[in-house]
């Protein structure tokens, strides 16, 4: 009976996974087609390969491709950084009014993102943000910082009373256990929350729509978005666009994948 149980679900899995990856193999397929062969035979695999398409596409969207990247890391290390230092204090530090300042934060979560675009957008132009780079930088950072004192405060406060205390009886300071204590035992709720945030800046494309309006400051998002209104119907390079601007996400799911997995399996995303 069990093993009937978990051939059927090995089955679900494998269907949903084909529901996954079909759409992205076929993507990938079209890249290489010129418009003859997409007209003739869209789904299927056709010769000769026109690899030259990635080339095309690589000249034109490499100056996304670069932004999103500076964008996403920076963003990504401003509030992991900041994210956990407020954090511990509010976990490891006791002072008037801390719950109140958290659940503060806390109900920011409530609010949808869609609603803050108006007073956000009216605070970056008062402050002569819009059209540079620290506008794609400043507001994620400050953003992202909510859901990353949510994700950590309550690990940091799980985490054994007894460490903390014999560092301090060693003499060490606040900022010593900060740097050599608490961020080596969060790396993999760190690393997640890290992971987040890159994915979240790089798919962004609301934000960076209505405040850059400079090409070469542009993410991969927008970027795609003006490619695509040059190569409406020459689908080899459009698709090639899509398949360029995903390469670097596979990357970082490849390599941070591990962290990824131990950070949700030790309590990282649990409420």
């Amino acid at each position: 009976m069990d093993s009937k149980s978990d051939l059927w679900r090995h089955i679900l899995l494998i269907f949903f996974l084909a529901l996954i990856f079909i759409p992205f193999l076929e993507m990938v397929n079209i890249s290489f087609k010129d418009i003859p062969q997409f007209d003739h035979n869209p789904w299927g695999i056709t010769l000769p390969l026109h690899t030259e398409h990635y080339l095309i596409t690589w000249n034109i969207i490499k100056t996304y491709i670069f932004n999103s990247s500076i964008y996403s890391i920076v963003v990504a290390s401003g509030t992991v950084f900041l994210s956990a230092f407020s954090a511990y204090i509010l976990s490891r530090f006791n002072f008037p009014g801390r719950e109140f300042f958290y659940y503060l934060i806390i109900s920011l979560l409530m609010t949808p993102g869609i609603l803050n675009l108006i007073p956000a957008f009216v605070l970056v132009k008062n402050l002569g943000l819009l059209n540079t780079r620290l506008v794609m930088i400043l507001p994620l950072i400050s953003g992202g910082q909510v859901f990353g004192i949510f994700l950590l405060r309550s690990f940091f406060s799980s985490l054994p009373e007894e460490l903390f205390e014999a560092a301090k009886i060693d003499g060490a300071s606040s900022i010593r256990i900060f740097f050599n204590i608490l961020i080596p035992l969060s790396k993999p709720i760190l690393g997640t929350l890290a992971v987040i945030n890159i994915l979240g800046t790089w798919n962004n494309l609301l934000w960076p729509w209505v405040t850059i309006s400079e090409e070469k400051l542009l993410p991969i998002t927008v970027g795609l978005v003006l490619f695509q209104r040059g190569y409406y119907t020459v689908w080899g390079p459009l698709m090639a666009g899509y398949v360029i601007s995903s390469i670097p996400l596979i990357i970082l799911f490849a390599f941070a994948s591990k962290l990824f997995i131990r950070g949700i399996t030790s309590g990282a995303l649990k409420m």
